[in-house]
């Protein structure tokens, strides 16, 4: 299982970012993906997830309306839409999949809200 992340950076509070995941190695059409956040001394969250086909998507609601999960599965890839950004919004993101039981996760990116 491979999952690489990328699109992370610095932006102005209210700006936005697209995240990409490209995943490889296990059945990526048919798993759920997640998009999970860690801030500094904090637990890792979930922050987004959406189902094999793209049907059912989840959001917590510290990011709801603001936030949007979608999928490309010619590509192998899991996006993340980040709209209307807040400084509380920093942390190291992470692409994540369970596979037989196992949590898989990326390398992550940083993203940074700060004026």
């Amino acid at each position: 299982v491979q999952l690489v992340e990328s699109g992370g950076g610095l932006v102005q509070p209210g700006g936005s970012l697209r995240l990409s995941c490209q995943a490889s190695g296990f059945p990526f059409s048919t798993s759920t993906m997640n998009w999970d956040r860690q801030a500094p001394g904090k637990e890792r969250e979930l922050v987004a997830r959406i189902t094999w086909l793209g049907v059912s998507t989840t959001y917590p609601d510290s990011v709801k309306g603001r936030f949007t999960i979608s999928r490309d599965n010619a590509e192998n890839t899991v996006y993340l839409q980040m709209n209307n950004l807040k400084p509380e919004d920093t942390a190291v993101y992470y692409c994540n999949v369970k596979i037989s039981g196992n949590n898989y996760w990326g390398q992550g990116t940083q993203v940074t809200v700060s004026s």
